[in-house]
């Protein structure tokens, strides 16, 4: 399929991520009710349902023979047997969410033959929007973004888990600025991507939904999301989770993959 036509689909999931993220946002602070999943370790929320019946009900009726995989509906196999699929995170960063923090975001993606070639992240608490299609720019807001092009003040700006960097080598630690947490996976690859900080360490088990649609932000805006083997990501896979994987700028990756465990 043409580059063209990508951009087609970037607008209809544009489209769609803004009504899911209205939807949403008319649920923020409003304490809507919440349920648990995954064995009571994860929150869902009527929000997410309410932007996902949007998602669900604008996308695949624009474009019937796509696949489907989002995290708040039942997955179904017939997804692995067509090239192109909807992947999507209804709200990602549910727990902020629920707590009132801002930093929660709608991710939509569309996967061809394993990568994505449109996304879209809408986060409204922010009036935030991040888009990029294959072969053209990442956009925050309507204007370009990139990754940064080195250190600053000869420190490695970065967002990880505080028992991961105690980790690291007392030197390396010494270059490492660790930014306070941000509970939305995809808006932190969202930051990576806009040069707000250098890079990310994504912590085991992150999945298909949380990722793709970040992913080809932050491939555009000239950033690197990769295992620790260093390969790209593939989605649409029976497997929709991921080991530790490490996302950001050129010279920040290089920096952080010898510190990984693996």
């Amino acid at each position: 399929m043409a580059t063209g036509n990508w951009q087609d689909d970037l607008e209809l999931i544009r489209d769609a991520a803004r009504q899911a993220a209205e939807i949403a946002h008319g649920f923020f602070g409003n304490a809507p009710e919440v349920w648990w999943k995954n064995e009571g370790r994860s929150p869902v929320s009527a929000a997410d349902f309410a932007a996902n019946d949007r998602l669900q009900n604008l996308l695949l009726k624009a474009r019937p023979n796509y696949g489907w995989l989002s995290e708040e509906t039942d997955d179904d196999a017939a997804r692995l047997s067509v090239e192109t699929l909807f992947v999507i995170d209804p709200i990602d960063g549910t727990r902020a969410f629920i707590n009132g923090q801002k930093t929660w975001c709608v991710s939509v993606a569309v996967v061809h033959r394993g990568r994505p070639v449109a996304g879209v992240l809408v986060a409204p608490a922010l009036e935030e929007e991040f888009c990029a299609a294959e072969g053209g720019p990442a956009l925050k807001n309507g204007r370009p973004i990139a990754v940064t092009a080195g250190r600053r003040d000869d420190k490695l700006v970065i967002a990880a888990d505080e028992s991961l960097v105690k980790k690291f080598d007392p030197a390396f630690r010494e270059e490492i600025h660790r930014v306070h947490h941000v509970p939305s996976l995809a808006y932190r690859l969202a930051m990576v991507a806009d040069g707000r900080i250098d890079g990310t360490i994504v912590k085991r088990n992150s999945h298909d939904w949380d990722l793709a649609a970040a992913d080809l932000i932050l491939e555009r805006a000239g950033g690197i999301l990769q295992d620790l083997d260093g390969n790209r990501l593939s989605y649409n896979r029976a497997e929709v989770s991921h080991e530790m994987l490490v996302a950001g700028a050129g010279h920040a990756v290089v920096s952080l993959a010898p510190h990984l465990p693996g």
